[in-house]
């Protein structure tokens, strides 16, 4: 499909293409999948802007919760309200729900386990170390090296020598 607009994807494309590899690593990964699954999935990829403004949109979602408790303003008689910030006028704007949609609402956006937040991913990944010191060496930041910490020495119970550590077993009751 052509791109048309101002993002890098069409949304369409994307949705199919995300769709089919989050399908194959819940396979490979034997996890069971609730059926019927929808056909069709949706992806939001709206312009975020360049520069500052899409820094300003994406920090949003990248370090904070879905919702500060200072933007509830009330919740009575099983209702609540709360404060947000229109993104199309850029106004406070207040809505008032049932208290379980709210919930509903909050628990979208709670992430299920073993999934990440979208800061351990890209150039901030664990695994992008190249990535992060070529950026760092283009944008010229320098940041001190911190040393190691001394591992503890654990010595076996009968001999008292250093043992050296092989392998970690996790107990057969142990949760996770």
């Amino acid at each position: 499909m052509e791109k048309k607009g101002d993002y890098l994807f069409n949304e369409f494309a994307l949705a199919k293409v995300f769709r089919a590899r989050f399908l194959d690593a819940l396979k490979k990964s034997a996890l069971d999948v609730a059926n019927p699954l929808p056909v069709k999935w949706v992806v939001d990829c709206t312009q975020a802007g360049k520069g500052q403004p899409a820094l300003k949109y994406l920090s949003r979602y990248l370090y904070r919760g879905v919702i500060s408790e200072n933007n509830i303003v009330s919740h009575q008689n099983g209702n609540v309200t709360f404060k947000y910030v229109d993104s199309r006028t850029g106004k406070i704007d207040y809505r008032m729900l049932k208290g379980e949609d709210f919930l509903w609402l909050v628990l979208q956006h709670v992430l299920p386990k073993g999934f990440r937040r979208v800061r351990d991913y890209g150039f901030l990944h664990g695994n992008a170390k190249k990535l992060l010191s070529l950026l760092q060496m283009l944008l010229q930041v320098v940041i001190e090296s911190c040393t190691l910490r001394t591992r503890p020495v654990f010595k076996c119970p009968k001999c008292k020598v250093a043992m050296h550590i092989i392998a970690f077993r996790r107990l057969a009751c142990a949760p996770g």
